[in-house]
């Protein structure tokens, strides 16, 4: 294949790396080197294979009944009750939930932009205005709100390559020691690791991804035949993630900094183990993880309302403007004044505690109907497999609810 009709068969699965790598994942990949080393790379192995498993199953979906996840809750052959609960808790775990979460998709973009240039605070009255944050908020909308899906598809796949670049470099950078490394992916448990292990799996495996692959792909691929280059383009672009992941173990492992109180502390703290150049490439990738995330949350969450409530889904539509502009909106209101919608992201990790096993499960379950997926349609190994990934989400649910009821 030639680089040209490689390129061409590019799809969204960079948009679904992009939407994992945000500074959420860039924090806790960090925290888990510097806290236990190279020991919990096999847990990003698991959330690897998990996320490529159920993404190739939404892929998959997505091209056979030409319709993503929320279109196909919807037909009335489904149970009304359990119909109307599911849409429910995907309306508030992905919708609100991005929302919420906006805000630190744009506060940890311009955390990375602050190790480069340090933007004004300005005075309103009684409020503190972040200049650099409403900056990096008015972009993201600005790109988003031109409805030019290929436009927004090369720039994000250009930020997930020079982000993946700057990653995987600072990691290159700090020498890990290669036999401690391939040790970490022997597993290891203590119950002082669990917290963490869930929290790594947790920012690979996300709900809204889901739905956002089974839309996209609509866009890119038109008939069966075209599902072995939708596998390699979801295996590629995850398998990328995964390395960007582990590299961020990796650096956070020479991370001399005993506490991070920001993302920004991840760059700074290297400062020391690798100059000021390690450092800028820290902060870019610092910056790239939180713009691609601010990129992906509004898109995801427009297609799944849009989706859920019967509303054209294209990106120049009234719809589609709506619902986007609503969580890019909220997101530069909580990101510029220094909000923290404590109640908004409480009442999405509850939605999607409830939302995660439910949704991995009932994908598993319509992928084993073959008046649904015919000949694609899973075998008992797929069967078998689909049940272990389940498992791991119905885990990663009860640690979300865990965390909001303070089980432990």
């Amino acid at each position: 294949m030639n680089l040209k009709k490689l390129i061409s068969s590019i799809g969204p699965g960079p948009l679904i790396t992009a939407a994992f790598i945000g500074p959420g994942t860039v924090t806790v990949c960090t925290l888990a080197g510097i806290q236990f080393d190279y020991t919990l790379l096999w847990a990003l192995a698991l959330s690897i294979v998990a996320t490529i498993f159920l993404q190739e199953l939404s892929g998959k979906i997505g091209i056979v009944t030409r319709m993503d996840l929320s279109q196909l809750l919807r037909r009335p052959s489904n149970n009304p009750i359990w119909r109307f609960l599911l849409m429910g808790l995907i309306l508030i775990a992905i919708g609100l939930g991005n929302a919420a979460y906006q805000s630190g998709n744009i506060t940890g973009a311009y955390l990375g932009l602050e190790i480069f240039l340090e933007l004004p605070t300005w005075s309103l009255g009684p409020f503190q205005v972040q200049s650099g944050n409403l900056l990096i908020g008015l972009l993201a909308t600005l790109l988003l709100w031109t409805g030019n899906y290929k436009r927004l598809e090369m720039v994000l796949v250009g930020l997930v390559l020079l982000m993946s670049i700057a990653f995987l470099v600072a990691a290159a950078l700090t020498k890990p020691a290669i036999t401690p490394m391939l040790q970490g992916f022997v597993p290891q448990f203590s119950t002082d690791r669990l917290p963490t292990i869930v929290a790594l799996i947790g920012t690979t495996v996300v709900p809204y991804n889901l739905f956002l692959y089974a839309s996209l792909v609509q866009k890119q691929w038109t008939t069966e035949k075209d599902l072995p280059v939708m596998k390699r383009d979801i295996w590629i672009s995850i398998l990328l993630g995964g390395l960007v992941s582990m590299a961020i173990l990796v650096a956070g492992v020479a991370n001399p900094a005993s506490n991070l109180e920001t993302a920004q502390d991840i760059a700074k703290g290297l400062t020391g183990v690798f100059g000021i150049f390690g450092t800028y490439l820290m902060g870019f990738g610092l910056l790239a993880a939180g713009m691609t995330s601010a990129l992906t949350a509004p898109l995801a969450g427009g297609l799944v309302i849009c989706g859920i409530l019967g509303w054209n889904q294209q990106m120049q539509s009234l719809p589609m403007r709506f619902s986007m502009g609503i969580i890019l909106l909220l997101g530069i209101i909580f990101s510029s004044l220094g909000i923290k919608p404590v109640t908004l992201i409480t009442l999405a990790q509850l939605a999607n505690g409830v939302l995660l096993p439910l949704i991995s499960g009932w994908l598993v379950w319509i992928c084993t109907k073959k008046e649904i997926l015919g000949v694609h349609a899973l075998g008992t190994k797929g069967v078998i497999f689909g049940g272990l990934i389940w498992l791991i989400t119905l885990l990663l649910g009860i640690k979300s609810l865990g965390a909001v009821f303070g089980w432990f």
